[in-house]
């Protein structure tokens, strides 16, 4: 298993060489997503992290050469009244992508459990049940042919 403590920070890649390898991954990438159309298999990745960590820019970078036809971005916020009046998880679920399509969530349900949690927005009853909540819900996702990918 990989760990942050273990991350050599010193790697460094010159521009050039960073230009060559990010577009042959973008190329990759467009070819899963014709493999997931093909396949009808649904892929949701989630981008979890503080304001300015970067996950705009990497999902700027990641769908870059996806046809836009197949994905969508969906940037979470704190919930708007309307959307209080439901399980905090119905949002999410209303997001979900087709199978063969990608769904790509800049924030995710995980702020049941962080932001709601430190900042109070949650009761203590609530981000302790959620713990189970999320995983009931990511199993049914991977249970019903869809691909998580958690980037946090």
């Amino acid at each position: 298993m990989k760990k942050l403590e273990n991350l050599d920070l010193n790697q460094t890649i010159d521009k050039k060489d960073y230009k060559i390898e990010l577009k042959k991954l973008q190329y990759e990438m467009l070819n899963i997503q014709q493999f997931l159309l093909n396949h009808k298999i649904g892929l949701i990745i989630v981008f979890e992290g503080m304001d300015a960590a970067g996950k705009g820019g990497a999902i700027k970078r990641l769908t870059q050469r996806l046809d836009p036809r197949g994905y969508l971005v969906h940037p979470i916020s704190a919930p708007q009244p309307h959307e209080r009046r439901y399980h905090y998880l119905h949002r999410f679920w209303r997001k979900l992508p087709q199978h063969g399509q990608i769904a790509i969530f800049d924030r995710s349900w995980y702020g049941r459990v962080l932001v709601e949690r430190i900042e109070g927005f949650a009761s203590t009853e609530e981000w302790s049940r959620a713990y189970d909540e999320i995983n009931d819900f990511e199993k049914t996702l991977t249970d019903e042919n869809y691909i998580l990918i958690k980037s946090m």
